[in-house]
């Protein structure tokens, strides 16, 4: 397995990863959400590889104070070899050289598996609420 930095051939297949580990919402349109991340730390936008298919992702932000992780997936035949692990772990060292004390990461709170996969890598539930709102809507749904 190699994990690199996305390259704009991923395109394609990473949306394809997205929509096989069900992270696509409809108000959450993946190309502008591509098209944005490579417009700021595009390095922080992590793929893993094997054999030449991409089978595992993470978009990483940094704004300074506090570093983010989204889109993190893994094909649904990758599971359970630590693929998610070495990207999450990869992501945090890239914002550990940047200063970064703290990462948040946002899951649904029905999404316990995943809740117990962070858990285990010593991530853990916090208090505050998440508030968010709308600037521009990329689709109507």
């Amino acid at each position: 397995m190699e994990i690199r930095v996305f390259h704009q051939n991923d395109f394609e297949e990473v949306i394809t990863l997205w929509e096989r580990c069900d992270l696509l919402r409809p108000w959450n349109d993946p190309e502008m959400d591509i098209e944005r991340k490579l417009n700021h730390d595009p390095d922080l936008f992590l793929v893993a590889v094997v054999g030449g298919e991409v089978v595992g992702s993470i978009m990483g932000g940094y704004d300074g104070h506090r570093g983010a992780a989204y889109y993190l997936g893994v094909h649904p035949d990758y599971r359970g070899r630590g693929i998610a692990n070495a990207l999450l772990n990869r992501l945090e060292k890239k914002l550990i050289a940047r200063g970064c004390p703290k990462i948040h990461i946002l899951v649904r709170e029905e999404n316990e598996a995943v809740i117990g996969m962070y858990e285990k890598l010593e991530y853990e539930v916090q208090e505050p609420v998440i508030m968010g709102k709308r600037l521009i809507e990329d689709r109507e749904y």
